[in-house]
């Protein structure tokens, strides 16, 4: 159980559309694994449990069109990063051919911004932004002599005219056409016969050049930190140098400003334009990368050799925080309170007693700031266990029993205090149809389920009161092929009588339905492989046993107790570049529970581009 409940109460009617899913809860005391209290608490506890977090972390003074469109548009941008192509560069082991080819048509990309440039500088009507973009257009053009000498280097002939692949050709033609004019909703090339019409087509020039640029010098960046430079054994040694040195950051981040500058005039209509032209072109990026031939076994996407026949994925999952945007406790507590009689004169009319709501909301918060308090003591008794080197997971065990037995107390605690009597079955369902999931949480499900090769099951093991708020949640979206495994509470005839069915209460419950889950599967497939995604402490037994464990969000209390216990949080992207590095030298590289590694992501974004590829 973790508290969440907010003391601003809905003022609309339970049975809005909206009502009681989009309410802003503001945690008056929450689990310190939680994002609210815990960034409250300790800004430094926020960090990012992976280098790509670093791309959504967008301060309040930075709030221009560029930083917006990257930050919109990230996912876009994990995709090309997640791609087979960029994953064995970054490991060292991209086969030669693979990469000769990739170079080969970077030239065609260079030439294509170079000719781009030239004529946004045409459009511009300002002397200093027609500056600018000559010198972003120099920039290209001294890229693309250094190209010229490192790429023979690769043994590709430059004097050679190599063809240009569809998928550089779909991105070459479609820069081109936008700066010469041929954009939907603005007028044709011979129609620009203002000043000012011109210059949008610069503008809309530097929205569809600007992802490219940015995105390169994150890869740049991101490999930087993978790779030591100064061990010459890397390969591509110098193509990471040009993307991530301090000319080519700069040069990206100069065309960014110059979009927002000339953008700072336009309408929105003008910028819904300019957005659509970025999101294009990273979408053409992830096409590009993607079609890179590889003749290579690779890491990604996960599922790429999956035999159905022989080969059993099974995905478990948490629910709240990790799929939910707000703790299940906060909807129950808000339901609760919304519905709750407001006096003494109503109560003769209640087919169960209900406390009236200001009494409701007052014992709500009572018990909130006891767990909150009792649970921070309980972690922190957790922690005087003497901090090991390697990895301990009986001790582990051993010493969670202590949150197994507070979790426990805690939810007789609530069950004792009669906050969750007379709960309507169809309020809980209505809240949990409307309520707010991660972004890309559903599609991901979606999508593995959809994927008939695949062979996959999906279990959902959470502390929640209710089942029925998570198959609500899921059903909304029209994914009903999972199984939840959670607590549930009691009714009479659709009233709730206060009593839950304990189910799954803590770590230790956790860990043991997800063990009775895999001996009671099909045993007629001979690989077997598990994913557990999770967030807090609560799930650490399970992320464990898991074959990949995988941690959304940065919960401090997780982090700590891991660490404590001998275990490494290893920033996905990262850990599947090593591994990439392992298959090169053994074909039989595998994932393997209990290991005493868990990966760390920033989104969804990344588990789906880990999975499933583009």
């Amino acid at each position: 159980m973790r508290f969440l409940f907010s003391t601003r109460l809905i003022s609309t009617s339970l049975r809005s559309p909206r009502a009681v899913a989009t309410v802003p809860f503001r945690s008056i005391s929450a689990d310190a694994s939680s994002p609210v209290s815990r960034s409250a608490a300790n800004p430094k506890a926020a960090t990012a449990s992976s280098s790509t977090t670093a791309m959504t972390a967008v301060s309040s003074s930075e709030e221009g069109l560029a930083a917006r469109l990257w930050v919109k548009f990230r996912r876009e941008c994990l995709f090309s990063m997640y791609s087979p192509f960029a994953v064995c560069l970054a490991a060292g082991n991209l086969k030669i051919e693979t990469f000769r080819h990739y170079i080969a048509q970077d030239v065609h990309f260079l030439k294509a911004f170079a000719q781009a440039y030239e004529l946004a500088e045409e459009c511009a009507d300002d002397d200093d932004d027609k500056l600018a973009i000559s010198d972003l257009r120099k920039s290209v053009m001294e890229e693309l002599k250094m190209h010229n000498s490192v790429v023979q280097e690769w043994g590709v002939d430059v004097e050679e005219e190599v063809s240009v692949n569809s998928a550089t050709l779909r991105y070459t033609e479609f820069l081109l056409a936008t700066a010469s004019g041929k954009v939907e909703g603005i007028k044709a090339p011979g129609m620009l016969d203002t000043p000012f019409e011109k210059t949008k087509v610069a503008t809309y020039t530097l929205g569809a050049v600007a992802p490219c640029m940015k995105l390169y010098a994150f890869l740049g960046k991101e490999f930087e930190a993978l790779v030591d430079l100064s061990d010459g054994n890397h390969p591509y040694k110098k193509w990471i140098e040009n993307y991530s040195c301090e000319d080519f950051q700069t040069s990206a981040k100069q065309t960014e400003d110059l979009l927002e500058k000339l953008s700072v005039c336009m309408t929105g209509e003008e910028l819904d334009i300019i957005e659509k032209l970025y999101q294009q072109a990273m979408k053409l990026e992830i096409e590009f990368f993607h079609a890179q031939p590889l003749a290579q076994p690779t890491i990604v996407p996960l599922t790429k050799e999956h035999n159905p026949e022989e080969d059993h994925l099974m995905i478990f999952s948490d629910f709240d925080l990790t799929c939910s945007v707000v703790d299940s406790s906060a909807i129950l507590a808000e339901i609760a309170i919304v519905t709750a009689p407001k006096s003494d004169q109503s109560k003769s009319e209640q087919q169960i007693h209900r406390m009236v709501s200001v009494d409701l909301k007052n014992t709500w918060t009572h018990l909130s700031k006891q767990y909150t308090e009792e649970y921070e003591e309980c972690i922190e008794n957790v922690l005087k266990k003497e901090k090991v080197d390697a990895f301990d997971y009986e001790g582990l065990c051993k010493a969670l029993e202590q949150l197994s037995d507070f979790e426990k107390m805690a939810n007789l605690r609530v069950i004792d205090s009669g906050v969750l009597k007379g709960l309507n079955l169809e309020d809980i369902k209505r809240a949990g149809e409307r309520l707010i999931l991660q972004d890309g949480c559903l599609n991901f499900f979606q999508r593995i389920v959809k994927n008939e090769i695949l062979s996959a099951n999906v279990h959902v093991l959470s502390y929640c009161w209710c089942g029925d708020l998570i198959r609500a949640a899921f059903s909304a979206g029209g994914f009903d092929a999972l199984k939840v495994h959670a607590n549930e509470l009691t009714f009479e005839e659709s009233i709730s009588t206060g009593e839950i069915t304990r189910k799954v209460e803590s770590p230790i419950d956790k860990a043991r339905e997800f063990k009775t889950v895999l001996h009671n599967r099909s045993s007629d497939k001979k690989s077997l492989l598990t994913v557990y995604i999770g967030d807090s402490v609560g799930d650490l037994l399970c992320l464990l046993e898991a074959d990949i464990g995988i941690v959304v969000g940065s919960s401090s209390s997780l982090r700590r107790v891991g660490s404590h216990f001998g275990i490494s949080f290893v920033p996905l992207f990262s850990g599947i570049v090593q591994k990439q590095k392992q298959k090169a030298e053994d074909e039989s590289s595998t994932w393997k529970g209990l290991s005493g590694t868990l990966y760390t992501v920033s989104s969804w974004a990344e588990i789906h581009a880990f999975f499933l590829g583009w």
